[in-house]
């Protein structure tokens, strides 16, 4: 039987008027041992609760960010944040990234495993509540006996016996819930299911996080290329004009090596970003549950990615928002109520059966009152012999809780640690992108000025060397520092469980 906090619900019968039909009718005092009986029997039927409720463990919450939030705003902020937790990742306003981020809901093999452990647990919480309701089954048969004449000296010819009946039949069991174990299970079954469905929220973030990572990965290795072949080409312009000045008498066969050097390394430099990217897309395939042959990547760079701003809500919002902390306390709502569900097994248990049908000879008057049979029987059962055993396991259930609790708070005390260090790769990343995009733009004119003067023969060919190297090293850094700030407020989202709401 369920019962509310522990305490049985009585309904209580004293205004019952002395001036009633059934006190006229009844001698003095029966009101008064009607109502105790009444109130009795709801507590046996209505139980008590061995265990005690749940109460969430106290975990210290900082007032405020030690990174604030304005100081780790992106570099390019939208005009608003849109989107939900659901849905984060359009919020970086990039359609192609939409299309991987529903093919990896719909395909990805982790998130389809987990939503199957979602059914697995959906399953085992209906039937740990199965005994909440009492177990009915129904009977009917025919039999047909036939038994030989077995009379001694039976003159020949005498028939043998033959009979034919007909039963039908319903038998009901039920388990009086006295002390709140039923109730206990169906709440253990419960509690993780939903856990399982904050697992479930976890590994699609995970994966989720992952194609964008990835995806952005794979930008960023189309940029550093793109860049590589420009260099080159650049490369082999100063080589050609070197090598025009050496026919020309003004330079020697060592400037003209030494920038077919640089040309010979910048070209090298290429392979290994293009594999990189083929990989990138490899496990792009694998993430939206696609094999590497039917996926193709399209031509794309970081600069068509807008970075969101970032708002996150206050501390004390990231509880409600962190598929992982909120798993963690179910599961700890669960082992608690497993401590009850131990606990009552040292009380008796009542068992409550009837069977009741018909059986007749004749299948016409199978259904006549006077064919009619029934049985009522209850049972108790309690336990005598085996209590250290069920005390032991209460012991390895309260240990278990007190192990949970642990792993609740860290978790809590992880989320915090968590969001503080996206933040603070968040502003990093940031100021790094900006810096870099300074000394890239530097780097340029420096380059552009030493070409036009080599042309010129102002300067030789070591200082035009000197910043060919510095342009390449800070373009291609600038990109690495770009995919860094994105892949930081990718992690930022997933630290925050999803997202943040807009101010």
């Amino acid at each position: 039987m369920r019962y509310i906090a522990g305490v049985p619900q009585v309904r209580q019968f004293d205004d019952i008027g002395d001036s009633g039909s059934m006190s006229k009718l009844q001698p003095p005092g029966w009101r008064r041992h009607f109502v105790m009986t009444l109130r009795v029997g709801a507590v046996l039927l209505g139980g008590c609760s061995v265990g005690e409720d749940y109460l969430r463990p106290g975990v210290p919450i900082p007032i405020s960010w030690a990174t604030p939030p304005e100081a780790a705003s992106a570099v390019t902020p939208p005009e608003a944040a849109e989107g939900s937790s659901l849905d984060w990742w359009r919020q970086f306003r990039s359609p192609r990234l939409d299309v991987l981020m529903k093919e990896a809901v719909t395909a990805n093999f982790d998130i389809a495993a987990a939503v199957a452990r979602v059914r697995q647990a959906d399953a085992q919480m209906r039937i740990a509540g199965a005994p909440l309701l009492p177990s009915v089954s129904g009977t009917a048969g025919t039999t047909r006996q036939h038994q030989p004449n077995m009379v001694p000296n039976a003159p020949p010819g005498a028939k043998a016996a033959q009979s034919t009946s007909f039963n039908f039949g319903l038998g009901a069991s039920y388990e009086i819930d006295f002390w709140g174990k039923n109730a206990a299970a169906e709440q253990s079954a419960e509690a993780t299911a939903t856990a399982s469905r904050f697992d479930q929220q976890t590994v699609a973030l995970t994966a989720q996080s992952s194609v964008g990572t990835t995806y952005f990965d794979f930008l960023g290795m189309q940029d550093r290329i793109a860049v590589a072949k420009v260099n080159l080409a650049n490369a082999k312009d100063v080589l050609a004009a070197i090598q025009d000045r050496a026919h020309a008498g003004l330079a020697t066969s060592l400037d003209v090596a030494q920038q077919e050097s640089v040309v010979a390394n910048q070209r090298a430099s290429i392979p290994p970003l293009e594999q990189q990217q083929r990989q990138d897309l490899n496990a792009l395939a694998i993430l939206i549950g696609r094999l590497p042959e039917d996926i193709a990547g399209k031509p794309g760079t970081l600069d068509e990615i807008t970075v969101p701003q970032v708002v996150p809500g206050l501390p004390s919002e990231l509880l409600a928002r962190r598929p992982d902390v909120r798993n963690a306390e179910a599961k700890l709502i669960a082992a608690n109520a497993d401590i009850t569900v131990t606990k009552a097994s040292l009380f008796p248990s009542v068992q409550l059966t009837a069977q009741g049908g018909f059986e007749s000879l004749a299948l016409s008057t199978l259904m006549a009152s006077r064919h009619l049979l029934f049985s009522l029987a209850s049972s108790v059962t309690q336990p005598i012999f085996n209590n250290a055993e069920l005390e032991g396991q209460i012991e390895l259930k309260k240990a278990r809780y007190d192990e949970l609790v642990q792993d609740y708070r860290k978790s809590v005390v992880s989320a915090f640690s968590d969001v503080e260090n996206a933040l603070i790769a968040t502003q990093k990343t940031g100021e790094e992108e900006q810096t870099q995009r300074v000394a890239a733009d530097i780097a340029l004119r420096a380059y552009q000025i030493s070409k036009a003067q080599l042309t010129g023969g102002i300067i030789d060919i070591t200082s035009v060397l000197n910043t060919q190297r510095t342009l390449f090293q800070a373009q291609d850094a600038l990109i690495q520092a770009k995919l860094a700030h994105l892949q930081a407020v990718v992690g930022l989202f997933k630290a925050m469980g999803g997202g943040w709401e807009a101010k």
